[in-house]
C-alpha cells in the first residue's frame, strides 16, 4: 500500500510531472494507492478545483480515516520529534501510513525521514 503525501498528491494531478508519471505507473501495476483523511483535508483546503478534486475522488475513492490508533501514533511521532512546531499534521500523515502499512510517497523527503527509525518507509520522487 502506497499512501501519498498531499504534496504528491496535488503533482500527480498535474498532467506529465514527476509525480503524474509516477502514480500512473503504480496505477498500471495495480499498486494500491491511498490518501488518509488528514491528506485528503489538507488536499481539499486547496486552492483546488472541482474537477481535481472529481479526479483524485475517483481514483482514489474515499481516504482512508484517522482513527484512534493513527492518532495515537501521529502522538509519539510529536513527542518523539520533542513537539515541533508545526509539524503535527506530518506526524499524522505519517502516522496514518505506518498503522496502514504502507509506504508514504512524497516530494518532501526533509519533512518526513525523521520518521524513518520509527519504521516509516518513504517513497520520495
Amino acid at each position: 500500500m502506497i499512501h501519498l503525501d498531499t504534496n504528491f498528491l496535488i503533482g500527480a494531478l498535474l498532467s506529465g510531472s514527476t509525480e503524474s508519471t509516477t502514480l500512473l505507473a503504480w496505477l498500471r501495476r495495480h499498486e494500491p494507492v491511498t490518501v488518509s483523511a488528514v491528506v485528503w483535508a489538507e488536499f481539499l483546503c486547496g486552492p483546488v478545483g472541482a474537477a481535481d478534486i472529481a479526479t483524485a475522488s475517483e481514483i482514489f475513492g474515499k481516504p482512508v480515516p484517522f482513527d484512534g490508533n493513527a492518532a495515537t501514533t501521529a502522538a509519539l511521532l510529536f513527542n518523539a520529534g520533542k513537539r515541533r512546531r508545526g509539524s503535527l499534521a506530518d506526524c499524522m500523515i505519517a502516522g496514518a501510513a505506518l498503522v496502514g502499512g504502507g509506504r508514504l510517497a512524497t516530494n518532501n523527503r526533509a519533512d518526513f525521514e525523521r520518521f524513518q527509525e520509527h519504521g516509516l518507509v518513504l517513497e520520495v520522487v
